[in-house]
């Protein structure tokens, strides 16, 4: 049932969530634009902190601006926490995570010695551009892939323990063939090692068999690395060409209770909670 009672915000909290969460609005729009302009020079600052050079240069620049970064997102985070009716659905979201994600690590630099470069994570952040500009049409073909994976999960999961037992039954073989002759295959483990790089058709050459009958079994395994690449991209691409046959405009609109957007252009309700998405406005004096 709908739940038209979720809707009852503060004032307050009704402007910072128009700020924060929606892109129609000019302040809005204002507010995620420095957001990613934000979120672009943090990343920036972490990759040019990896620099020995430039790190021994403007270790103290790269220091400040990175505590900067770091206090600006955590308001903005605790911001986003007390704009919304329930903080522990955004908090458990994939960007309530992603957020959170991007804070801790310079917190985390207090204990653990170059952790702050964790904080590269924040580029994830950079997957709001696509409601922020209003590119619903990008948006609408994301959720169209999020939910083809989701379509395959049982069949790709047969697939991934098909191929786990695969490997391990290729991998003990190659052991026994090649370890007289060969001292890099030095155990299963190691040669089970071999068949997954072998079958993903990476092919490193650390590691490569020398007798005739252990050559004969890894051209095997290697006509057989285009089938693992064949089957789950055939498998995903089903579910894809069906979802986009079922698929309907969206809008960029985020619910006030759970925070999720990618409804319906006509919808009233939230399809992750039922909230009410487009309740009128108290006017105020």
């Amino acid at each position: 049932m709908p739940n038209s009672d979720k809707t009852e915000l503060s004032p307050i909290k009704e402007r910072i969530h128009e700020i924060i969460f929606e892109a129609d609005t000019p302040m809005g729009k204002f507010f995620d634009v420095s957001l990613l302009i934000f979120i672009i020079a943090s990343v920036l600052v972490v990759m040019l902190e990896s620099i020995a050079d430039l790190h021994d240069r403007y270790h103290s620049i790269f220091l400040t601006l990175e505590w900067i970064f770091t206090i600006f997102f955590t308001i903005e985070y605790g911001l986003r926490l007390y704009c919304v009716h329930s903080p522990s659905k955004y908090a458990t979201s994939f960007f309530g995570i992603i957020d959170l994600l991007a804070i801790i690590p310079t917190y985390l630099s207090f204990f653990l010695v170059n952790s702050q470069y964790l904080l590269a994570i924040r580029a994830l952040r950079l997957l709001r551009v696509f409601r922020i500009f209003k590119l619903a049409k990008f948006l609408k073909q994301s959720s169209i892939i999020i939910n083809s994976l989701r379509a395959s999960q049982a069949k790709l999961t047969v697939f991934v323990v098909f191929i786990l037992l695969s490997v391990t039954v290729i991998g003990s073989i190659m052991y026994l063939i090649e370890s007289e002759q060969n001292s890099a295959f030095t155990s299963i483990p190691r040669s089970i090692y071999w068949a997954i790089v072998t079958l993903t058709t990476v092919g490193y050459g650390d590691i490569a068999p020398t007798t005739p009958l252990g050559q004969f079994l890894a051209a095997i395994v290697m006509i057989m690395g285009y089938a693992v690449i064949a089957v789950p991209t055939g498998i995903i691409s089903a579910e894809i060409i069906n979802a986009t046959e079922n698929d309907e405009e969206i809008s960029t609109q985020a619910c006030r209770n759970c925070s999720m957007d990618g409804h319906d252009m006509d919808a009233e309700y939230c399809k992750y909670c039922g909230t009410i998405l487009n309740e009128p406005h108290e006017e105020q004096e």
